[in-house]
């Protein structure tokens, strides 16, 4: 078998990423770019179980798929599932003292995440997670 194309290509897509969020967003930074991305995903695992996050991580480009399971805590108890202004606090809770993300780039966040994946795919693990994780990640 061949060597998947995420992880022969997995820079030119995460720099693709930034590059499509930085137009998204307006955001100039990929510091800031990023810093939002691991809160989104930071969130999302929070409150999934570990083997449908990994399901989902699947789904994603291989440096997301990273960037998903990035010093996750599995023992962490799991959070429940919220409103979007649960998930906006937490992004902007990430690395408080220097996070300079603006409210209104969770929208974009999670527009450009699935920019990123066969949406057929993606909503279908989405799915097979339940209605929750099908609200957090719709645009």
């Amino acid at each position: 078998m061949p060597m998947p194309f995420t992880y022969r290509h997995a820079t030119d897509e995460f720099r693709a990423y930034l590059r499509d969020m930085r137009e998204r967003s307006l955001i100039a930074s990929d510091n800031v770019i990023y810093t939002g991305t691991e809160a989104v995903f930071r969130s999302f695992r929070a409150r999934a179980e570990p083997q449908d996050v990994l399901r989902l991580g699947d789904e994603l480009p291989s440096v997301l798929r990273a960037i998903l399971v990035w010093r996750w805590d599995l023992a962490a108890p799991r959070l429940p599932w919220g409103e979007r202004e649960t998930v906006r606090a937490e992004m902007l809770a990430l690395r408080a003292d220097h996070n300079f993300c603006p409210p209104s780039l969770l929208e974009d966040l999670l527009t450009g995440i699935r920019a990123t994946v066969r949406a057929r795919d993606f909503d279908r693990v989405l799915e097979g997670i339940g209605p929750q994780a099908v609200a957090f990640w719709a645009v």
